[in-house]
């Protein structure tokens, strides 16, 4: 998130801190609206404290949800062919995951429009979106439909992808956000995990439509909390209804014509700025910034990785080990171990190192000191892959493989975790456009990974598959930290986005 200091540009997950001054007048035809002082109560960093973590626990529901959707029919694939009558891999992976291609269309336009129209505002009326198409899943008559209900729900599901993390950095301060952003971003790695694991039961003891069913039906708890606990937080926007306020009342009061604004500008927060802006500038900051290139494609790598981890996980173990479908939607267990577990380790180790490598260097906090974290990512994720391919292919112990799936899982924690924090240090006021930017590559990698499984493993088996795989990793992950620690800060120099060394 950008520092508080400074001014939250038009981005989709934009980090809004407002100065507390009391609002100020120009000359007679000027006057700024601002806060009323440091306590005014219209301040989203002036809530409460149960406040604030009834909202930060409302949207990272929300983004839980939606990340259980796109994967939870992957155990119920085979049915779902069945009723459908689908003959074509392709066609079967797709089922899974048009969901996630959906994610790298709905935050270009999802993110801008909670600028104009609020962060509640959006967020819950996309929800609504995604219950109304989720639960239509459930009717679908033919492949069309269900592929078209899918594409149609990931677009609701995308908001909270988009918007949550603006949510939480519009209600907490810098020095209280951690713990809240650590709840929040383990929701979309969470989701994949839960998913599966819930599908193969359903699959088994009912039928692929109570998926959905389901979803919906913890989507409309989820609903309903977002309406009692969930209040609009976005600065630029509350500030611009005051100003509409107070226009009405100086317009009713037939004064002297006087010119009020908001103090982030009226000019600024014109729908076609805002849109124009959010859709060109991460764009543009990918075809310029050689950083967010590089970690881009390998966030985008390791994303549609643990995807294809996902879909192929009941081809291991239903047609290697003979488990029935609701037996081997435990393993997924196993991913959700390394997820979670790695991701506790670091959000404290990765504070302490940055802290100590500061300190270190006379106060001098740069980016780079977020790197060392993403090191045993890099290593874990190809042995993982490596573990678990060989010894499904020699059907060793089915432990065995599922110690390899924990250290997948805590490879794209890891690296996921490093990558987002760094970009954010990196280009601090632009950092959502840079997201922005890895997270739509990502989201299309995630759509088209799953798509070759089947075929790239019966074609080269699981050994020889994975082994393809862990060397991309290696070729691509492995050299990023070092290429990053050595020349990081002189990309940073030449960059106009990136934060400048201090």
């Amino acid at each position: 998130m950008p520092s508080d200091s400074e001014r939250p540009s038009p981005s989709p997950t934009v980090d809004v801190d407002v100065p507390e001054v009391q609002n100020e007048k120009g000359d007679q035809s000027d006057i700024v609206v601002d806060w009323t002082g440091p306590d005014d109560p219209l301040n989203p960093k002036n809530w409460s404290r149960n406040k604030k973590w009834a909202a930060t626990l409302v949207v990272s529901a929300f983004t839980l949800i939606s990340p259980v959707s796109s994967s939870m029919i992957a155990p119920a694939s085979t049915q779902v062919a069945e009723r459908f009558g689908i003959t074509n891999d392709v066609v079967i992976g797709l089922v899974t995951s048009i969901f996630i291609l959906a994610y790298a269309i709905g935050p270009l336009f999802l993110g801008p429009l909670s600028e104009i129209f609020g962060r509640n505002r959006i967020i819950q009326g996309a929800n609504l979106w995604y219950l109304v198409w989720n639960l239509g899943c459930g009717f679908a008559q033919n492949t069309g439909q269900l592929l078209a209900f899918r594409f149609l729900s990931g677009l609701g599901g995308s908001a909270p992808l988009a918007i949550g993390g603006g949510v939480l950095g519009d209600i907490w301060d810098a020095e209280e956000r951690g713990q809240a952003l650590a709840i929040y971003s383990l929701a979309p790695l969470l989701g994949p995990v839960v998913g599966p694991m819930c599908g193969a039961f359903i699959a088994e003891k009912s039928t692929w439509r109570w998926v959905f069913w389901s979803t919906s039906i913890v989507d409309v708890g989820i609903q309903i909390l977002g309406i009692l606990y969930l209040r609009e937080s976005y600065a630029p926007f509350l500030l611009e209804q005051k100003t509409n306020q107070i226009r009405k009342s100086l317009d009713a009061e037939k004064g002297p014509v006087r010119h009020v604004r908001s103090k982030f500008g009226d000019e600024d927060r014109t729908w076609q700025r805002i849109m124009i802006t959010a859709l060109t500038r991460p764009f543009v900051l990918f075809y310029n910034e050689p950083i967010v290139q590089v970690l881009g494609i390998y966030m985008a790598f390791i994303y549609g990785l643990f995807y294809l981890f996902i879909t192929s996980m009941p081809l291991m173990f239903q047609g290697t080990y003979g488990e029935s479908v609701g037996v081997s939607g435990i393993n997924y267990l196993a991913l959700g171990v390394g997820v979670t577990g790695a991701s506790q380790i670091n959000a404290r180790l990765m504070d302490y190192i940055f802290r100590r490598l500061k300190e270190k260097n006379g106060g001098d906090g740069r980016p780079e000191y977020r790197i060392p974290s993403m090191v045993p990512g890099t290593l874990a994720l190809p042995v993982g892959l490596l573990l678990t391919g060989w010894t499904v292919q020699a059907k060793v112990h089915w432990i065995v493989p599922d110690i390899g799936i924990a250290l997948v899982g805590a490879g794209t924690i890891l690296n996921f975790q490093s990558i987002q924090i760094y970009i954010v240090d990196a280009f601090a006021l632009y950092a959502a456009s840079a997201l922005a930017a890895v997270g739509c590559l990502r989201a299309i990698f995630g759509f088209a990974f799953p798509l070759f499984a089947k075929q790239m493993y019966e074609k080269l088996g699981y050994g020889k598959g994975d082994t393809v795989l862990a060397v991309i990793s290696i070729v691509i992950g492995c050299p990023s930290p070092w290429l990053l620690w050595t020349y990081g800060r002189q990309l940073r120099m030449r960059s106009k986005f990136a934060k400048r060394p201090t």
